[in-house]
């Protein structure tokens, strides 16, 4: 209970204060860094080594200061350039510079580890200054009290009071609103200060008026506080009403002020206005003698005086007292006329102007003129403190207006006496001191014990000083008290006092209100951090009389001791019982003996000697004199302390014989156990693979006395109660108390006796046994048998405890204390060890259901039933969840999606509705990678045992299929097992796992992922493989459609768009900005959307033959609370529009086309302007579709774009592998790629939906084919073609293309070719000529396959067509050319 320096508020974005404030500055050089850096780290373990330990709790940050100054880049020292002001309330702070200024409020924020912080964020920046040339001199922030009945002493609002060179005073809100200017004096503003209302403490105490004080070089002025309270007040609200309507806002009227001429002082830098003052009468004689004279008259009633003291040269201080009523307020000659009608002519002309509904022109010809400003009152110095050479620098005065520290130029602090005028005390070596003041109230407690009690509490003040030369920060008691603490806190912070609280409250107002005011704040600018400074009441009283200091000195002493290592343990014992016995307070005594009983250092006999001691001496004393309290503590700790001794004991002591009676305790379990072997065998198996935990962590080690009385605490009647602290406490605690037993190396019955001569409830011991069961299921499942015994001898002695199963049982209900374990049971993630808690529970629940019904000599069948019945359900429960959770635990093949495996309870599967079980399945499929056919083929095993042997036909699953024979090829047991397992967790659960839910469910699990990660384009490829696999329409039509509105759309129409706008397949960098995925992503992307739109398609149109499907639970799982099954969900989507899905379906087609061929195409532009209307529509709704025929010039640019996807099919299939456009990563099987067989076949189909001639498209795949030199593919879609002779005619100019590169552009011309060429007939001669073979992508042919295309001519061309002819002399022409060569 030492001083103490607590961080209650941060500061945000101060780099970006920093650099709004200094924007104008260049950066210091390096160079110029390297003294401060050095100034920084400046040696100080001299004199730190010299102070007391506990006055330098916070030294500790000395290193870690430099160290942030270094690391934060920021030049330290910037603060202290700045005008810096913060808000008694701690919730505005204002940092200003030359012109401008940044405020920063008050916000609420949570930290990493979930706790609530306040910080201080910017919340307005701006100029403040409106004159040229004019700089903040000085700023201060005045909180303003609500005037609302319900308010509690927080403020209403906060107003910033700005003073600038130009001797201007600007008001403005916590937004930088500016509410009131006035010029009172034309030199700059030195200081403003401000004094609000205190309650008296005294009686004799006068009331101070609240009061705004403004210093200039020669002048005070002072503003009374409560009309500066009304005019703040009527000004922001006249702002709100004038921003609110939009008008300009009125002026208002200017403020009354006093202003005093300070003479005789030749140089006035800082002030205080001490408030008023009442000479008593023997004062005011003895001034009016020394100031009037032998003959001064001396007035009856002493007058009030208003005193003022300033600090400066010529004199040092200066004290300054002016007479109440000597001076009137101050009015400014504008509102002269107006003033006149209503006051005397007392009032004379001062600053500022009035604006009552003028004209714009008056008011700005007002403005354009310079402020009249009011000559001053003089007022001359009453006497000060000379010293010629020593110049004052800043005064800061006390909370209860007596004292005040004075700081100078010789590096000295002074404290002053105030009534009296004296100097009092000095501190030397305090060069560019901050001072401020703390009031500290006595506590509540301290004075029941005071012999003072019935007086009014007292108040201790102290002095707190930093010296940033040093950076320290210092605390010393008034008025000639010692230094109480210190704190190493940097160079460079900012001590912020206010001396001031909230304006506007008053003796009424402020009844039943908590001030919510920070007295003193240190501002750190190199972290941000705003500390306040925390000192106990008992600092200020001297060592010599106050006990209680005496106390504080001998906890600190005991708290080194128990701090210290190596201590021996009688000796600890000793120095903690002189100690203990020492201390006089009482809560102090209670306070060192918690501190010794939480202590791990202490040994368990020094606990016990300690307190034993303690107890003795109070139970020696006068009862009446005796803390009943403490006496209570030192016997409830005792008896804690002795229980754990007895429990360690009953632990250590040997091994207990096995006792005969729990050997046949097992009848009926041994069965069930068999039962459930080899699973069990599996599950232990899967769960002790090895894992990282910490030693201390661990619940072998041994518990220390200091956390069993941690967890452990008396109850008024006498017994014990567990307080519940972390998990891991609460394990070790049940450890140990019951491991011991549980591995058979302790006595059930003795521990059990034990715990309830204790006094301990038999649900608490029930609670902690199941949780160490629960808890340690590894170290049971390595020998079950052994430990269910022994569970079920601790389970059956804790029943037959006092006050377990309530004597007033009603059979026919639920018995609360088995309900408490079928509790624990149904949360409990450890399935194994549950289900042979609930084996045991069962029994011992049956055993004594018999016992108490026999008792009864009735046989109540429904009470057996009812109880018995609830235990059937749950086991049968723990074993559905143990198989399953045994499937979750095996671990995925390398290199699988990762991710820990699912914990999962009955208490969770209930909770996550009847579709939880084949949620957790999928996520476990998601996980092993397990391929859907892979997954049919396993649940058709679970189907049929028989299909095993039979091939299975495999429609387009090659990826799953060769996923699994390599799955087998590395461990085929391993996959066997597996599939084993997951064959078992479907014949557990039929209806919840039927083969339609699970495909589901693995579809929805792989888009879900997808979308996490849509560059994993396989996983939504697989998502589309499990949903062709749902057998059922309905719930594939519902699927499809919810995934298509979830997730597809947004990124399809997306895609949809972007191509749109930039008229071509988007490359990689504009796919990432505006759909999220690469180009390669997009591409397999948009063949799945293809594949889904058309199983939405066949969905929808199968629908109508089947009934919808029945969705049963399994009967011990029909309780099952939670949302709505993705079944369901799925059942209740409405039908969709199938024109419209099909329409979606042709945009998808033509862009996954563009985007696999890399074309040029704007794909909405293909469709009229009712096709773009229905894009991205819902597609349960009914829309305007395109119909009737479509608009030639669209059709034709339809026909071109098909075109051009065949040439792109066409050029691909010439391409060598690894060249063709999206090669760089493999096409997944539903895309193909563009090299895949059904482009043509698609774009036939496109054609016929888009309204463009198949025949043209056949043409054309027949001429580009031949063009590449795939002559006999060309020949197989030849026979396809309808209109032979425009195929004829576009063939004869393929042929006398390939004619000519052979005779005229080949560069192996050979001479027979030349002849031939001088041979043909002219008109065949010029014709070859005037062919262009560049336009052919593979001249270079075997002349027999350019004969079989001439042959195919003659064949498909009549013998009346125009070129028949030409066709025979090519035929001849490649007959020659074939025989030369």
């Amino acid at each position: 209970m030492s001083c103490s320096l607590l961080e209650f508020c941060r500061l945000q974005e101060l780099k970006t204060v920093r650099d709004y404030l200094f924007l104008s500055q260049k950066p210091e050089p390096a160079e110029e860094k390297s003294p401060t850096e050095n100034e920084l780290s400046w040696d100080s373990s001299d004199w730190e080594a010299t102070w007391d330990g506990g006055e330098n709790k916070e030294e500790g940050a000395s290193p870690a200061t430099t160290v942030e100054e270094e690391t934060t880049g920021q030049n330290a020292p910037w603060l202290q350039d700045c005008v810096v002001s913060l808000s008694p309330c701690a919730d505005l702070l204002v940092v200003a510079r030359e012109q401008k200024a940044v405020f920063l409020s008050a916000k609420w924020r949570t930290d990493d580890s979930g706790r609530e912080e306040m910080t201080l964020a910017v919340s307005w920046t701006g100029t403040l200054s409106t004159d040229e040339g004019e700089c903040v001199s000085s700023s201060i922030c005045i909180p303003l009290a609500s005037q609302k009945r319900s308010s509690t002493g927080r403020p209403d609002w906060t107003c910033v009071v700005v003073g600038f060179t130009s001797g201007y005073v600007r008001f403005y809100t916590e937004n930088g609103v500016l509410l009131l200017a006035q010029l009172l004096h034309e030199d700059p503003v030195l200081r403003l200060k401000c004094r609000t209302y205190e309650i008296p403490r005294h009686p004799g105490v006068p009331e101070q008026h609240e009061e705004l004080s403004i210093l200039y070089p020669a002048a005070l002025v002072t503003i009374d506080g409560f009309s500066l309270f009304q005019s703040l007040r009527a000004c922001r609200n006249q702002v709100a009403r004038a921003t609110a309507a939009g008008s300009d806002v009125i002026q208002p009227p200017p403020l009354a002020y006093k202003k005093w001429g300070l003479q005789d002082m030749d140089t006035i830098v800082d002030h205080s206005s001490v408030g008023v003052m009442t000479l008593c009468v023997f004062d005011q004689m003895k001034n009016a003698s020394i100031l009037g004279g032998f003959n001064a008259s001396v007035k009856g009633s002493p007058p009030a005086m208003s005193r003022y003291v300033t600090v400066g040269g010529g004199p040092y201080t200066g004290f300054f007292y002016a007479v109440e009523g000597s001076s009137q307020p101050l009015l400014s000659h504008v509102a002269l006329a107006v003033a006149s009608k209503l006051t005397s002519a007392l009032f004379s002309a001062a600053s500022g102007w009035l604006g009552w509904n003028k004209h714009k022109n008056e008011e700005e010809a007002v403005q354009k003129q310079r402020p009249k400003v009011e000559p001053v009152t003089p007022l001359g110095i009453r006497f000060g403190l000379p010293d010629s050479r020593r110049h004052g620098e800043s005064i800061c005065l006390s909370p209860c207006n007596t004292l005040a520290g004075v700081t100078d130029d010789f590096g000295r602090v002074t404290l002053l006496d105030l009534a009296r005028g004296i100097a009092i005390r000095m501190w030397k070596g305090y060069r560019d001191a901050q001072l401020g003041w703390l009031q500290v109230p006595e506590e509540r407690g301290d004075r029941e014990f005071s012999p003072s009690a019935s007086l009014p509490r007292r108040h201790a003040l102290f002095l707190v000083i930093y010296a940033p030369r040093r950076g320290i920060l210092e605390v010393w008691g008034m008025q000639q008290g010692p230094r109480v603490g210190a704190f190493t806190v940097g160079k460079h912070c900012r001590l912020l006092y206010a001396g001031y609280r909230l304006m506007g409250v008053n003796s009424v107002t402020s009844k039943g209100w908590q001030l919510h005011t920070q007295q003193v704040c240190l501002l750190d600018p190199t972290t941000g951090a705003l500390r306040t400074v925390n000192i106990p009441f008992h600092l200020a009283l001297s060592d010599k009389k106050s006990e209680r200091a005496k106390d504080m000195h001998l906890i600190k002493r005991l708290t080194t001791l128990l701090r210290s290592r190596g201590v021996e343990p009688d000796i600890l014992e000793r120095e903690a019982k002189s100690v203990l016995l020492d201390i006089k307070h009482p809560a102090i005594k209670k306070q060192a003996l918690e501190s010794l009983l939480s202590n791990r250092n202490a040994p368990v006999s020094c606990l016990t000697g300690v307190t034993a001691a303690l107890h003795e001496t109070l139970k020696q004393q006068d009862p009446e004199e005796v803390d009943e309290a403490l006496l209570q503590f030192c016997s409830s700790q005792l008896k804690l302390i002795q229980l754990y001794t007895d429990i360690q004991e009953l632990h250590a002591g040997a091994e207990r014989e096995a006792s005969s009676d729990n050997q046949d305790s097992l009848e009926g379990i041994e069965d069930e156990l068999s039962r459930v072997g080899p699973t069990l065998q599996r599950y232990a198996q899967l769960t002790a693979r090895p894992s990282v935990s910490f030693a201390q962590d661990s619940p072998d080690s041994p518990l220390p006395a200091q956390a069993f009385l941690s967890q452990m605490e008396c109850t008024d009647d006498g017994g014990l109660r567990v307080t519940r602290g972390s998990d891991t406490e609460w394990n070790h605690l049940g450890s140990f108390m019951f491991w011991g037993c549980l591995c058979g190396t302790s006595s059930p019955h003795q521990v059990c006796d034990t715990l309830q001569q204790a006094g301990i409830s038999p649900q608490q011991l029930l609670s902690l046994l199941m949780s160490v069961w629960l808890q340690r299921e590894k170290e049971v499942l390595q020998k079950p048998e052994e430990a269910v015994r022994n569970l079920h001898t601790l389970l059956i002695a804790l029943s037959n405890m006092e006050g377990a199963v309530e004597e007033s049982w009603d059979p026919q209900s639920v018995s609360p204390w088995w309900q408490q374990v079928r509790c624990t049971c149904i949360q409990s993630h450890n399935a194994a060890a549950a289900l042979l808690a609930a084996f045991v529970a069962h029994r011992a629940a049956k055993a004594s259901t018999m016992s108490r019904a026999d008792s009864k000599l009735q046989s109540e069948w429904e009470a057996v039933s009812l109880e018995l019945e609830q235990w059937v359900v749950c086991v049968r429960q723990l074993e559905d969840v143990l198989v399953l959770q045994t499937l979750l635990l095996v671990p995925p093949p390398p290199g699988a999606a990762g991710g820990a495996a699912a914990q999962c309870s009955i208490k969770t599967l209930l909770e996550g509705g009847t579709g939880g079980i084949a949620d957790s399945v999928s996520k476990w499929v998601f996980r092993h990678n397990l391929a859907p056919e892979r997954l049919k083929e396993i649940l058709q095993k679970r189907e049929d045992k028989e299909a095993d042997d039979q091939p299975e036909q495999r429609a387009g699953g090659g990826g799953g299929e060769k996923e699994k024979e390599e799955e087998e090829k590395e461990s085929p047991e391993v996959s066997d097992r597996t599939a084993e397992l997951l064959v078992a967790v479907c014949q557990r659960f039929p209806h919840s796992l039927s083969p339609d839910l699970l495909f589901a469910h693995c579809c929805w699990e792989y888009v879900v992922q997808w979308n996490k990660d849509p560059e994993e384009g396989r996983y939504f490829w697989l998502a589309v493989e499990h949903l062709k696999l749902v057998s059922s329409p309905y719930i594939q039509l519902g699927i499809s459609a919810m995934m298509w509105s979830t997730f597809i759309v947004k990124r399809f129409s997306a895609t949809a768009f972007l191509a749109e706008k930039v008229g071509k397949a988007p490359k990689d960098r504009l796919c990432r900005r505006d759909v999220g995925m690469g180009d390669k992503a997009v591409t397999s992307f948009l063949g799945c959307c293809v594949e889904l739109l058309q199983i939405l398609m066949e969905a929808d149109s199968a629908v109508e033959d089947v009934a919808p499907p029945e969705l049963p639970v399994e009967e011990s799982w029909s309780g099952a609370e939670g949302p709505a099954s993705l079944a369901e969900l799925a059942l209740e989507q409405r039908g969709v529009h199938f024109p419209l899905v099909q329409h979606h379906c042709l945009l998808a087609s033509l862009l996954h086309a563009a985007m696999t061929f890399s074309l040029k195409v704007k794909p909405l532009s293909l469709f009229d302007s009712k096709g773009k209307n229905a894009f991205f529509r819902d597609l349960t709704t009914i829309q305007l579709m395109p119909s009737g025929d479509m608009d030639p010039g669209l059709v034709s640019m339809r026909q071109e774009f098909l075109l051009r996807v065949l040439t792109g099919w066409v050029q691909a299939l010439a391409d060598p592998p690894g060249s063709a456009p999206g090669s760089t990563s493999p096409p997944l099987p539903s895309s193909g790629g563009p090299k895949a067989d059904w482009w043509p076949s698609l774009c036939l189909e496109l054609g016929s939906l888009l309204q463009v001639n198949p025949d043209i498209l056949r043409r054309h795949i027949v001429c580009e084919l031949y063009n590449q030199g795939l002559d006999l593919r060309a020949e197989e879609v030849m026979l396809e073609v309808e209109d032979k002779d425009v195929l004829g005619s576009q063939l004869l100019v393929l042929t006398g293309q390939r004619l000519s590169y052979s005779l005229l552009h080949s560069q192996s011309q050979t001479q027979a070719a030349m002849e031939l060429l001088a041979r043909l007939p002219p008109t065949l001669c010029t014709w070859l000529k005037a062919m262009d073979p560049s336009e052919l992508r593979c001249p270079l042919l075997p002349l027999p396959q350019t004969s079989r295309l001439v042959g195919r001519l003659i064949e498909i061309l009549p013998e009346n067509h125009a070129q028949y002819s030409l066709a025979l002399h090519l035929l001849e022409a490649v007959d020659a050319l074939t025989t030369e060569d």
